[in-house]
């Protein structure tokens, strides 16, 4: 397959005029059998390490049905590859939870590639659990993220951590060796709780500026530490709702695209109608694209779009097209370990690819260089 007349991401030069060639399901240097596709995009696949479900679906539930439907959904809307997290839950539900996540990359039944998961809790502060359900919430415990790596097959990638409680330096330090990411999320750390966290090897903010201190000049918080140390990377939720625009332009222009992760957070409800949806033994309430916690409709509690529609969200608030895909699909790919084969569309690399047209909307999706969505 050759797509011809067509822009092309490039993680150095943004967009080119160039050919795009798929020949075994891989990105070739040339192909056959010519397709225009003037006036439309050629993005990597993207890749999504922070959303809990989809579809009325969700991570949490430990399904091998829901799990699938997650990735079949993901896969049709440009989403490639998937690291779902998981909610703040008791430790056997969390077991079950990573068992069923290495049962669906064993099957590889179709659908994206589950490429890890993010254990969103236990490990967080009280103070600022958001959506989170209290019951569950734990001290750092090194033993227990050992237990649920064993459980998961070692798919477990990233874990978010409040470092102001018991233990987590030395708890930063284990994940390392289990070849977790740290990311700092649901906290209420200071500027030297949150540095002291990032000298010990967390790498990574959760939803910045959503349940973390707030950034000011005289207490610049996680986000202020995280700007510090230059091989942190900062995930942003872009649904229109968790952060202004104005706030994620000066992300962009603060940490530079290469630091950004665009992630959605997205809930079971994506994808559904207005309405009531069980969330980690809770309740939320979707209206539009705004997701509430039903007994307190001034709390969030994760969004209702998928990462497909926060890249064109991101854009629509004046981020360069380049920059959000090198956001959504480049960075996550190199946090998650994948990078030497997906994430851009560099020749020899898997054929994983989205084709938006001129208003950025999804015309095609190709998997292992197959058309698995739309029509080219």
């Amino acid at each position: 397959m050759k797509i011809t007349n067509a822009l092309v991401f490039d993680p150095k030069e943004g967009f080119v005029a160039r050919d795009f060639c798929v020949k075994d399901g891989l990105i070739a240097q040339d192909a056959l059998g010519p397709i225009s596709a003037h006036g439309c995009y050629v993005i990597p696949g993207l890749t999504d390490l922070h959303f809990h479900g989809c579809v009325g679906e969700d991570f949490s539930d430990a399904t091998p049905e829901g799990l699938q439907k997650m990735a079949d959904y993901e896969l049709s809307r440009g989403i490639t590859q998937i690291c779902p997290a998981g909610m703040t839950l008791g430790e056997d539900q969390l077991t079950k939870i990573c068992q069923n996540a290495a049962a669906h990359r064993e099957k590889n039944a179709g659908g994206a590639e589950l490429v890890g998961l993010h254990l969103e809790g236990p490990f967080l502060s009280m103070a600022k659990k958001g959506a989170q359900n209290a019951a569950y919430i734990h001290d750092p415990d090194a033993a227990m993220l050992h237990r649920l790596q064993e459980a998961a097959g070692g798919l477990v990638k990233l874990v978010t951590l409040a470092p102001e409680q018991p233990n987590s330096l030395e708890f930063i330090q284990s994940a390392r060796q289990d070849g977790v990411t740290v990311s700092l999320g649901h906290t209420t750390a200071d500027y030297d709780t949150a540095s002291a966290a990032y000298k010990a090897g967390a790498r990574q903010a959760t939803h910045l500026f959503n349940a973390m201190p707030p950034f000011t000049h005289r207490a610049p918080g996680v986000v202020g530490a995280a700007f510090d140390y230059p091989e942190v990377k900062v995930e942003l939720i872009c649904d229109g709702v968790h952060i202004h625009p104005a706030v994620v332009r000066t992300v962009f222009k603060l940490f530079g695209s290469d630091r950004v992760i665009l992630i959605s957070d997205s809930l079971r409800a994506t994808g559904m109608p207005d309405g009531r949806y069980p969330f980690g033994g809770q309740e939320i309430e979707v209206h539009g694209n705004r997701a509430t916690m039903a007994d307190d409709p001034n709390t969030l509690a994760g969004s209702v779009s998928d990462l497909m529609a926060c890249l064109k969200t991101a854009v629509s608030f004046g981020i360069p097209l380049a920059d959000a895909v090198t956001a959504a699909a480049v960075n996550p790919a190199k946090v998650l370990g994948i990078y030497n084969r997906l994430g851009s569309l560099d020749i020899g690399k898997e054929a994983n690819a989205a084709i938006l047209d001129e208003h950025l909307d999804l015309k095609a999706v190709l998997y292992h260089g197959e058309v698995v969505a739309g029509a080219l």
